[in-house]
């Protein structure tokens, strides 16, 4: 699952990029919902280098909502509609596009306004590991965002999707 022409790389990895003095280092810090719901704790942040900015956090989801989830895969066996929720053990991290939060700096709790607790129950998981792929960023953008425009975009057009408003974190 690892990206082909990698332009998404964790900001640890990179040793001579930091965050702007203008924003908040956010990892480490909590994220929760509109509900005020944990949804788990920033990670770390997805830069993408071509345009050189952070466009994900990456999530390492609460154990809670984990359990939740593993009990709807019970539920969905029941019902037959099972692959929607099959997570492989380890797979804990979720992204969430940037411009989808809001950060607090006072209490330093990041807020996901726009996306709620069930959603991010079913969003799909990666193991971090193993990264994750284009298809993947699609999956996950369509399942916060199931009525944007045009979820046709090609991986040569880079900068059009992340040139969408979900990504921009000012």
């Amino acid at each position: 699952m690892e990206n082909d022409n990698r332009n998404l790389y964790r900001l640890d990895e990179l040793s001579d990029y930091k965050v702007s003095s203008d924003y908040s280092d956010v990892r480490g810090w909590k994220i929760v919902d509109a509900e005020n719901r944990t949804i788990g704790k920033v990670d770390n942040l997805w830069v993408n280098k071509d345009m050189q900015r952070v466009v994900y956090l990456d999530v390492n989801v609460d154990k809670g909502l984990i359990e939740e989830s593993k009990n709807e895969v019970h539920e969905a066996i029941t019902n037959e509609s099972v692959n929607e929720f099959m997570y492989k053990d380890g797979d804990s991290h979720i992204i969430i596009p940037i411009g989808s939060v809001t950060i607090n700096k006072d209490t330093k709790i990041v807020m996901a306004n726009s996306i709620d607790y069930n959603t991010f129950r079913k969003t799909t998981r990666y193991n971090r590991e193993q990264n994750f792929d284009r298809n993947y960023e699609k999956k996950v953008f369509d399942s916060y965002y199931p009525n944007h425009e045009s979820n046709e975009v090609s991986d040569s057009d880079n900068d059009d999707f992340y040139n969408r408003r979900e990504f921009d974190g000012h």
